[in-house]
């Protein structure tokens, strides 16, 4: 039999498990691919110009999750703090809302995930020089209007259009400019493709709250427009991601073209699923379509890797 002292510390241990937990949903990791993928895709399309530096790369990643954790932490703060989440949303478990962490514990990380960003970003000034200060402003301005200040983005039908700038074509393009010091046209269409694709996250999570949004009058694209068009948007944007990087592709060899048409073949299941399926159901689809750029990604940088040999 256990004593209070006992029970109470097992009581203390379930909190703090609780609150892990809490803070690891938070961070949205299902979406951390997004981030990922844009750094990636940039070293892939440096590596077919026979460049690569390990060191610029790995900061360029650990700068584009903190600012994007940041970013999740400031949507759900601010989405809270305006009374557009409410307890038992369709969507994933919102810390703030259903009283796992408190509003002001949230706005702190907000606050830290955005000063590490910017720590890790003035580091990169050694390969990028001084004016990347600006660029890095930009950046966490983008990630805090995305949920917050007098137009918030992602409330105004804006939300596709700043993750295909800052989820695809800013990454991309300045990791590809801290590889080999210069910017390109291959840089610009892998950036507008890798914002697509991560474009379609955001899709899958319209489309699934688009209730709960219209009930708060939260003017996504989905709200906007409607289901229907974003399920087609959703398609579109898998098949015109393939055809900008089909370059990139063709360069590597035209046995990978396998790669993108496995890409298709999923991307097309998916969007079938999400046409057939609402509520919870859809976080499945949102997960996958995530993890399924990121593989798209993966293989478009190994199969570039070959170029680094032969263009010494």
């Amino acid at each position: 039999m256990k004593t209070g002292n006992e029970t109470r510390k097992d009581d203390k241990g379930a909190a703090g498990r609780s609150t892990l937990k809490a803070w690891i949903e938070a961070m949205r990791l299902r979406t951390l691919p997004a981030s990922a993928s844009g750094v990636l895709a940039g070293v892939a399309v440096a590596v077919q110009r026979g460049h690569f530096d390990w060191r610029p790369a790995l900061l360029c990643l650990l700068f584009a999750l903190a600012a994007q954790i940041g970013s999740n932490f400031a949507n759900e703060y601010y989405d809270y703090r305006d009374g557009l989440d409410k307890p038992g949303r369709e969507g994933f478990r919102r810390g703030v809302t259903e009283g796992d962490i408190s509003p002001l514990a949230m706005h702190r990380a907000t606050a830290i995930a955005f000063a590490l960003a910017a720590i890790i970003g003035c580091t990169l000034i050694y390969w990028g020089g001084w004016w990347l200060v600006l660029a890095g402003i930009f950046i966490l301005i983008g990630a805090l209007s995305y949920s917050a200040g007098p137009f918030p983005l992602s409330r105004n039908a804006l939300g596709e259009i700043a993750v295909v700038v800052f989820y695809g074509l800013i990454p991309v393009g300045f990791t590809f400019y801290l590889q080999t010091g210069y910017f390109s046209y291959d840089d610009f269409a892998v950036g507008l493709a890798v914002g697509l694709m991560s474009a379609n996250i955001l899709i899958v999570n319209n489309y699934r709250d688009h209730d709960d949004d219209m009930a708060v009058n939260k003017l996504t694209t989905a709200v906007v427009f409607g289901r229907k068009a974003v399920a087609w948007a959703y398609l579109a944007d898998g098949f015109i991601a393939v055809l900008l990087t089909a370059g990139l592709w063709l360069n590597a060899g035209r046995w990978t073209l396998l790669f993108p048409a496995l890409y298709l073949a999923a991307h097309t299941a998916l969007w079938l699923y999400i046409r057939r399926n609402e509520g919870r159901r859809l976080n499945k689809a949102l997960g996958m379509t995530a993890m399924l750029m990121l593989l798209f990604i993966m293989a478009l940088l190994i199969v570039s890797l070959p170029a680094l040999t032969t263009k010494q």
